[in-house]
This record gives C-alpha cells, structure tokens and sequence, in this order.
C-alpha cells in the first residue's frame, strides 16, 4: 500500500505524521512525503531549503518508526493540489492524508484551496486532518 501525506511542517503536520504513522503500521505501506512549490519567481532558495529540512525532519520521525518511506519535493508548476492528485496517480496511492485550514465564518467550515481540489479530485480516498 501506499500513502502520499502532503506535508508542509505547520502544526498540522505533526498530526498528519501520527496519523500516517498509524495507517502505515496498520496497512503495512510505505509513506511518499509530498510538499508542493509553486515555482518561478514565488519559490525563493530559502522557501525551497525550508521544505527540504522539513521532509529531512518529518522523515527522521518515520524512520525511527521503522515506515519505509521516500520524500519528494515538487516544484512543477502547478498549485499544491494539481501536484498531489497527478503525484498520487503516477505513483498508485491508495491513499492522500492532507491537512486543511478550516476557519469558521458564521458556523461554516471552509477548506483550504488545496484541500478542496485534492478532496475533488483524488482518484483515492482521501484523509482530511484539521
């Protein structure tokens, strides 16, 4: 099995972790630790060593976990969430563990762009964390 967990080291990305961790020793699968930049002008050398030492660090937590797991770091032009549904295609994900911004306006819940696209668009069951 494998679970793509688009990670981009916030808060919410300790829970998605754990959650991961959870799925991969119940399922017996391997975890792709995807994080997405826009590229261009947007994605700054330090934007991208940032994301690189968060998939260094959120990799060392599953390694002392014993999950096998690869990190990817995109940088292809798309938005966040174009990135992860084709990634999760190309590589046969059965499954996309993604964070979501939920703010509340007047009791209604909204998700992140990427959240929603993913949550459309992914050709596999999808695991939303707040």
């Amino acid at each position: 099995m494998q679970i793509l967990v688009g990670y981009r080291g916030t808060n919410v990305g300790q829970d998605l972790l754990a959650l991961a961790i959870r799925h991969a020793k119940a399922f017996d699968a391997k975890i792709h630790l995807v994080t997405s930049l826009p590229g261009g002008e947007k994605t700054t050398k330090k934007k991208v060593s940032e994301a690189e030492e968060n998939l260094v660090q959120a990799g060392k937590i599953l390694e002392e976990q014993g999950i096998p797991y690869e990190t990817h770091l995109l940088i292809r032009n798309k938005t966040a969430g174009e990135d992860i549904v084709l990634f999760a295609v190309d590589n046969h994900c059965d499954e996309i563990i993604i964070g979501v911004k939920s703010r509340s306006k007047i009791g209604k819940i909204l998700f992140g762009q990427t959240a929603q696209h993913v949550i459309l668009k992914a050709t596999c069951p999808v695991v939303s964390v707040k």
